[in-house]
């Protein structure tokens, strides 16, 4: 792939001769060489590739999780090396989702209260009525006071999911969501991963090992050694 990048309108990631380096006790270590892609507005993508290979690492670039070493990243016209921490956790809460493998739910607040707190801290009105709509969408209308504890992977996974979606976010990330499920729970949670995709018509960005579910994307970005492949 070229590292140029054509400017496309539609485009609401731009990446380019992006390259994450880290010192090691060996000397530098490269993580990410001259890469480069486009990803346009309501489109899904799979990134895949063996463990080492830099999908991780990517993904927190794009989410301004870190910072690269050099190259760009356009999030919504935005450039990322010109924000600080505060801007890029500024427009994470704008405009960024977030489905984690290990749920990554609050232990102590019961499934409502996980799914509702997004929508509390930037002072939704609506924050109750939103996240109960969405965890009933969710098939979870009967475990609303449950704590994480008390519920069960899939279930966990799908306050997750609600939590991730509840405010209507223009991107979701999601680092291997059926990473931690059984084959059959995670098959029902990527069917609801892509309705919820759709509905919303969310640009979706996912890490995966799970075959199942990169080939459910509209396109694979593969990545070894830190290069596209």
């Amino acid at each position: 792939m070229n590292s140029k990048i054509e400017k496309d309108n539609a485009s609401i990631i731009a990446v380019d001769k992006l390259c994450k380096t880290v010192n090691s006790h060996n000397g530098p270590l490269t993580i990410l060489s001259a890469i480069g892609f486009n990803i346009s507005s309501a489109e899904s993508v799979a990134i895949i590739g063996a463990s080492g290979s830099g999908k991780s690492t990517l993904l927190s670039l794009l989410a301004g999780l870190d910072v690269a070493s050099s190259g760009s990243i356009e999030i919504l016209g935005q450039s990322m090396s010109e924000l600080n921490e505060d801007g890029r956790a500024a427009l994470r809460h704008q405009a960024i989702g977030f489905v984690f493998q290990s749920f990554q739910l609050l232990p102590n607040l019961n499934a409502l209260e996980n799914v509702m707190l997004p929508l509390e801290l930037s002072g939704d009105k609506k924050a109750k009525t939103l996240a109960s709509d969405l965890l009933d969408r969710v098939g979870l209308s009967q475990r609303l006071t449950h704590l994480p504890s008390q519920l069960s992977g899939g279930e966990q996974q799908r306050v997750a999911l609600a939590r991730a979606f509840v405010t209507r976010p223009k991107i979701l990330f999601a680092d291997e969501p059926t990473g931690n499920l059984d084959s059959s729970t995670g098959d029902n949670i990527i069917k609801l991963l892509f309705e919820l995709n759709k509905e919303n018509q969310t640009t979706l960005i996912l890490v995966t090992h799970d075959q199942r579910l990169a080939q459910r994307c509209e396109r694979i970005i593969e990545l070894k050694a830190g290069r596209i492949i």
